[in-house]
């Protein structure tokens, strides 16, 4: 469940130091944010805000870099295996994600239910760490997926670190199309969430990316105490009340996000 991102606006053609032609090229790779299929040309093209011709030639030469290919019928185009090198290097380099590690794993120990760390990024949470239970879709699985901020429970935990009028502003610039016939989309209601996630120092949510899904957010701030990650524990509702889900796993979570903290 991988939301779309908006197309990046490039700066105006004064700022001496960005580059254009990389602007391009980033651009096309975004073109593939929430496809579910290869894209042809054009559909590059629409999808990056660019000329068929400027396309072709960013196309080819990623292509040649080995960070796109053609599919086998010759009839669109997939990412390929160097976006992996990339996604390597950020994730082994990321300070936050060498310290969570040991202790994200420790928490599934004794959760025994799926445990993720999501990187804040203003309007969307970005899974950067997925530690698996017994049952999950495909998508659940995958490093890089992204969520709303407005209605999971790790980004009630994250907006409950933020001033009153940061929330106001995000709540303001979200796309709040529900996922579930349960996600909450009413921004008094989301506010309501926040305040409660101020007073427990974690957010429980019910049902808003998945039907039956109960899940558990702290957030992890920075050395200047903003929030920048949360761990989030899921689980089954037929398998725990909400409260008793919460008594079992708030306190776990909440020591895991300090360990991190302090390492």
């Amino acid at each position: 469940m991988s939301s779309a991102n908006p197309r990046p606006e490039l700066p105006p053609d004064h700022d001496p130091l960005f580059v254009q032609a990389i602007g391009r090229g980033m651009q096309v790779m975004q073109a593939f944010s929430g496809s579910d299929r290869p894209l042809s040309l054009a559909e590059i093209a629409a999808r990056a805000g660019i000329t068929r011709s400027a396309a072709q030639r960013v196309v080819h030469t990623l292509r040649r870099m080995g960070y796109l290919r053609s599919t086998a019928e010759g009839r669109g185009f997939l990412p390929d295996l160097k976006i992996l090198d990339l996604t390597y290097d950020y994730l082994r380099l990321n300070p936050l994600l060498r310290r969570a590690s040991p202790a994200l794993l420790e928490l599934r120990r004794n959760v025994r239910e799926r445990v993720d760390l999501s990187l804040f990024d203003g309007q969307r949470m970005v899974y950067a760490a997925r530690m698996q239970s017994k049952r999950e879709m495909y998508f659940a699985t995958l490093v890089g997926n992204t969520v709303p901020t407005f209605c999971t429970s790790g980004g009630w935990a994250v907006m409950a670190m933020l001033p009153d009028d940061q929330v106001d502003h995000l709540l303001a610039q979200a796309d709040l199309r529900p996922l579930t016939p349960r996600t909450l989309t009413d921004p008094d209601a989301i506010r309501q969430q926040v305040r409660l996630a101020r007073e427990t120092g974690h957010a429980l949510a019910l049902e808003q990316i998945l039907m039956g899904e109960i899940a558990l957010g702290v957030a992890i701030p920075d050395a200047e105490g903003r929030p920048v990650a949360a761990i989030h524990v899921a689980g089954s509702l037929a398998e725990w009340e909400p409260e008793e889900f919460r008594r079992r796993v708030a306190p776990l979570a909440s020591e895991t996000a300090r360990a991190i903290i302090s390492a």
